[in-house]
């Protein structure tokens, strides 16, 4: 069992752009590459094994295949494949919206809820995003705001940067806004509670449907604290950026060689090359080269990887903890 590198499938939603096919090389269909679900056994876009002897099969095949051993004992809890990577390029705004927690979509939606995690990978000048609430606020009171378009008024505006990290759980209303590339790390669901699209239209011209009901039962009404992580990167060493239930996450910049233990998380590792370009090589010797916008998985059968700089390079690091 070897490293994988692993083959997204893309989306052309509305708000999307081109970032992605002109910076990363993705493949667009469409008029717009709006998300590429990089890590995903999610049946809505799942990712391909694109390497070795098990190309082109979907991960959720591979899994099958050669038994859940290659995704480590922290998976047990789960019933079914626990988190979802994508790459986000938003060139317009995406709307206000919510997640619900696991146990109202379980009851409702027939799957998990989505709790996730944002890294800005750039962000054009003046860029931001919205995350929970600037004051406390009634159900009563975010009805009548949804009803006359004043909603984002007492949302947190968060003007952005290159390396902000952003930490948001179920229940948290938020979007992100025009001219940002992220990175998301969230559970495996594809629940999402419209409450507010600018009164935007498809090609069709039709109004985007909105979740007005389900999104208050979802909505946690308390104010948050912003939730914004900080942290101090350090060359060739990984420095924790947020850990939940759901998901542990690191950076790693390297402009040389790191050894990093996989056998001590008892889970599978990704890694998603941000910038730059790496090679990782397993303890059996298997290499695969990684750059910027690819994203591999290591199977929790293998007990280590090395991280070796082609150029100066920066991933996240991500695994299911105890």
């Amino acid at each position: 069992m070897a490293i994988l590198k692993l083959k997204p499938s893309g989306k052309d939603y509305i708000w999307g752009g081109h970032k992605l096919v002109d910076n990363y090389g993705k493949e667009m269909t469409g008029d717009r590459l709006a998300e590429t679900w990089e890590l995903s056994c999610h049946p809505d876009g799942p990712s391909f094994v694109a390497n070795g002897e098990d190309a082109g099969k979907t991960l959720r095949q591979y899994i099958e295949e050669h038994g859940k051993k290659v995704l480590g004992t922290n998976c047990e809890r789960f019933e079914d494949f626990p988190i979802l990577t994508k790459f986000i390029d938003a060139q317009d705004n995406l709307s206000i919206q919510v997640h619900p927690d696991n146990e109202y979509a379980l009851k409702n939606e027939g799957q998990y809820g989505k709790t996730e995690m944002w890294y800005v990978i750039d962000a054009k000048p003046g860029a931001g995003l919205y995350s929970g609430f600037s004051k406390q606020i009634t159900p009563a009171e975010y009805v009548e705001r949804i009803k006359n378009n004043t909603i984002t008024d007492v949302l947190q505006f968060h003007e952005v940067k290159s390396g902000d990290v952003f930490f948001l759980p179920a229940g948290r209303i938020h979007a992100i806004c025009e001219g940002i590339l992220i990175a998301e790390i969230q559970q495996s669901s594809d629940i999402t509670y419209r409450i507010y699209d600018y009164d935007r239209r498809d090609a069709q011209g039709n109004a985007r449907e909105l979740h007005i009901e389900q999104s208050i039962d979802a909505v946690d009404f308390k104010m948050y604290d912003n939730l914004r992580t900080d942290y101090a990167a350090k060359n060739n060493d990984a420095v924790g950026l947020v850990k939940c239930p759901y998901f542990e996450t690191n950076l790693i910049e390297v402009d040389k060689s790191v050894k990093r233990s996989v056998s001590g998380h008892d889970s599978f590792v990704i890694y998603m090359c941000m910038g730059g370009k790496v090679r990782l090589t397993d303890n059996n010797g298997y290499t695969i080269s990684l750059h910027q916008g690819q994203t591999a998985l290591i199977p929790a059968t293998l007990s280590w990887v090395t991280i070796e700089a082609e150029t100066s390079a920066k991933l996240l690091e991500c695994y299911i903890p105890e």
